[in-house]
């Protein structure tokens, strides 16, 4: 496969008549409220047609466009008519707030964005690059994408022919975009395919129920891949929406469903029916759910939840699927043999005894350990370089691998957050709180979340004549709405006199709160919750 598009061209060939992309029917929704199921072939044609459109304004190799088209199928139809002529989609977090969307967009060096209508004003106000709309209404033939600044390089997409830029938060306070081409994402596909298990794949059979954003490589790149090579239908709601989950999925008739760690707490605090058990899922595949609900979960409702580990930048993901699965922890699966190499290693690389933590490293297999995996940062060799050493891939996580050589997640050594599902970065959060008067020194660190698998705390030294109450802790809170997305504000907040430190005074995170404490059960710990979900209201 040299590219995506042709990949379509083979699946539509394979299984024209077979459902590739389905809506679910949402009254009130923006776009598409009736829902829609559109087959490989229909897909096809769409995808051909506009891909001329594209091409005859002038567009090709070398360009890039974002997509502002949220989870509507024609995000995958763009990306995939891009894919053809070789131009580059990034894709756009509709949580982005102005400063952050300004960023992605002068960084990637988009050339042109395609949007919902509902997110156009966002893009002008972000910057000046031309902005096309798109709605339910829009027709191949009504689309006029404005020529390209530049001329198109010469050549034709091929294997390393860069398809994506898509930005992940990092330990520092700007994002970093990870460039994928052709090769990711077939190795993804082909991994997501090949892993057997609890997690086989019927070819033209299985209906994936994807409550994830096009915007992450989950829904966007891997699942559309292995969608491409299968055969399989891609079910694609706008969110997660906990009070028709189930009735979403019978009516779909999911065969199977991705989860974030939110999604299992929130399911099982429902009160019980007598068709929890009543579907037709043969698996759920994700990550983040809780050891103490995993078993209950898998009992009340009759479906294996299968536990994964991958990274943007590895596009390839290593899985839970075969038994013993091991519940009852975080395990995550096993080196996949002929996909992606794993171990577990200390500061100086050596690989470290079993059952002892260390970093995990993974690489792919062959003479090219890069083969497969992100192509880069984008602008940013330099942190390329920090995380590929000694030929392997430093994911920052701390593992440990027990003699079945089944893999379980510990903890991040990165200074990084993953709330349900999105990447923090706790010295993007310390920066824009260390600017509200009340704030003299600050720290971030990630504190265990039940129902988001881990949520923001912020440790505050306050300036002299600011009380440590929280009427502060809201007041600071308030502060960073306007700097940052509403997933990455302060959760808890605790207020101290100091904060402990290294001799060349670096933050001691570690020894912020005694080993094996709960930050969130401190006698100082000001819960902000509630106040934080309420800013997520306020913003829509």
């Amino acid at each position: 496969m040299q590219t995506l598009f042709a990949g379509l061209e083979a699946a539509a060939d394979r299984w024209p008549d077979r459902p590739f992309l389905c809506t679910p029917p949402r009254p009130g929704r923006d776009y598409l409220p009736e829902g829609s199921e559109w087959t490989f072939a229909e897909v096809l044609e769409k995808t051909r047609a506009l891909a001329e459109t594209w091409r005859a304004a002038g567009w090709g190799m070398g360009h890039r466009v974002a997509l502002a088209l949220d989870n509507h199928p024609a995000h995958v139809v763009h990306f995939l008519a891009l894919n053809a002529l070789g131009v580059s989609q990034v894709p756009v977090n509709p949580y982005y707030l102005h400063h952050e969307l300004t960023y992605l967009l002068e960084h990637s060096e988009a050339q042109a964005a395609v949007a919902l209508p509902h997110n156009r004003a966002r893009l002008e106000a972000a910057g000046d690059l031309p902005i096309v709309d798109w709605d339910d209404r829009t027709d191949v033939t009504d689309f006029a994408p404005p020529p390209p600044p530049v001329p198109a390089a010469d050549g034709a997409p091929g294997r390393n022919t860069e398809i994506a830029v898509i930005y992940t938060s990092g330990t520092t306070s700007r994002p970093k975009g990870a460039i994928l081409d052709t090769a990711y994402a077939v190795a993804a596909g082909l991994s997501y395919a090949e892993h057997g298990g609890a997690l086989t794949l019927r070819p033209g059979v299985e209906r994936i129920f994807v409550p994830l954003p096009f915007f992450h490589v989950n829904a966007g790149i891997n699942t559309l891949t292995a969608a491409l090579l299968t055969g399989i239908c891609l079910i694609v709601p706008d969110r997660f929406h906990a009070e028709t989950w189930w009735d979403d999925l019978r009516a779909t008739r999911a065969t199977a469903f991705h989860y974030l760690g939110i999604i299992p707490p929130v399911l099982m605090k429902a009160p019980p029916r007598p068709d929890d058990a009543t579907h037709g899922l043969r698996f759920g595949l994700g990550a983040g759910i809780d050891p103490a609900i995993h078993a209950a979960f898998e009992a009340r409702f009759a479906v294996p939840m299968v536990e994964v580990w991958g990274m943007t930048e590895t596009g390839r993901f290593l899985a839970a699927c075969h038994e013993p699965r091991k519940v009852d922890t975080r395990a995550f699966g096993r080196p996949m043999p002929g996909h992606m190499e794993a171990r577990v290693v200390d500061e100086t690389g050596a690989e470290v005894p079993r059952g002892t933590a260390g970093e995990l490293v993974v690489r792919a297999p062959g003479d090219d350990p890069r083969a497969g995996f992100f192509a880069g940062y984008l602008k940013n060799e330099a942190a390329t370089a920090e995380v590929w050493r000694d030929g392997w891939f430093h994911t920052g996580d701390v593992v440990t691998q027990d003699e079945s050589d089944m893999l379980c997640f510990l903890e991040r050594s990165k200074n990084l957050i993953r709330r349900s599902g999105e990447n923090i970065s706790a010295a993007e959060v310390e920066d824009a709180l260390i600017d509200h008067p009340a704030v003299g020194q600050v720290a971030v660190l990630s504190v265990p979340d039940r129902m988001r698998d881990e949520e923001v705390m912020a440790v505050i030294v306050p300036v002299a004549g600011h009380a440590p109450d929280h009427q502060t802790a809201t007041a600071i809170l308030d502060f960073a709405r306007d700097r940052l997305a509403y997933y990455k504000l302060p959760a808890w907040v605790v207020f101290r006199d100091s904060l402990p430190v290294t001799g060349t005074q670096k933050v001691q995170k570690h020894k912020l709160f005694e080993p094996g404490a709960d930050p969130c059960a401190h006698p100082g710990a000001i819960d902000l919750r509630t106040e934080k979900s309420n800013r997520r209201k306020e913003k829509a």
